[in-house]
């Protein structure tokens, strides 16, 4: 089920994808850099909609020689993150900065002080390290070619920080689940996604991976990149099996953030 903010799914999928880049015009039209009503930190507005929102430029300039450095501000810290162009999961993508935003503007609303989260393609590991620093128990996981440049972003910005200690682990969308993460042990307050969908063939086994993690109590949180058909198409089949709601768009960056949760019996 999707709130009643939600696109209607599936008639009037092409509608919203053909809307979008309206809504990106009209907010260039409406908002500059430095006076954007779109950059509000309220988590809802006064009608129910999900708020409009833009990424705020929360890096720095650099201070490293490396090109494959950038430095980010959240919750007061210094992030420093290495990319890598070898991989599509070694790149901060827009989803980790919205939710990454999000996070630290709504903490009296999504309160992640000693919760139990899981990311799934954390990639850089950006997200995982803001939830930390927002006091999380966290697991930072991914495919297996990308966890060593992930454990060294998140050991470079965790480890002289009073905190939980993060732990990276592989994983394999629809693989070993039950083997990896048994539910008799593995249980996750929050599951954070980004920008996991896009053209690949493994949005099944994402889908499968999510509805595994999800029990009664669980908050999927997601966002991403809407540019394909393809995107609209999972959101349609994500709410077909989870209460979901739209917290936030970021129009200029064609991102939405959703938040998902078990149907209730």
């Amino acid at each position: 089920m999707i709130s009643a903010q939600q696109p209607a799914f599936p008639n009037k999928i092409q509608r919203a994808m053909d809307c979008q880049s309206e809504e990106e015009e009209t907010c260039e039209e409406q908002c500059d850099s430095e006076n954007c009503t779109c950059s509000s930190k309220h988590a809802e507005s006064d009608t129910g909609s999900p708020v409009t929102l833009k990424i705020l430029q929360n890096w720095v300039p650099r201070v490293s020689h490396y090109f494959d450095k950038e430095h980010y501000t959240y919750v007061g810290h210094r992030i420093i993150i290495q990319e890598s162009i070898e991989h599509f999961g070694a790149v901060v993508w827009p989803g980790a900065l919205a939710l990454s935003q999000y996070l630290e503007s709504n903490q009296e609303q999504f309160n992640l002080k000693d919760k139990k989260v899981l990311e799934i393609g954390a990639g850089t590991g950006l997200l995982s390290i803001v939830a930390c620093i927002l006091g999380a128990h966290v697991t930072a996981t991914d495919l297996p070619e990308v966890l060593e440049n992930l454990s060294y972003n998140i050991s470079r910005n965790t480890q002289n920080m009073n905190m939980h200690k993060p732990e990276v682990r592989k994983l394999v969308w629809g693989e070993g689940l039950n083997e990896d993460f048994p539910v008799s042990t593995y249980h996750y307050d929050f599951i954070l996604a980004t920008d996991v969908v896009y053209h690949h063939a493994a949005l099944d086994p994402l889908l499968a991976t999510m509805v595994y993690f999800c029990k009664p109590g669980t908050v999927l949180l997601w966002a991403n990149k809407f540019r394909f058909t393809t995107d609209y198409e999972f959101l349609e089949k994500l709410s077909n099996i989870f209460n979901t709601t739209i917290l936030a768009e970021f129009p200029e960056s064609s991102v939405k953030l959703l938040k998902a949760t078990v149907r209730e019996n």
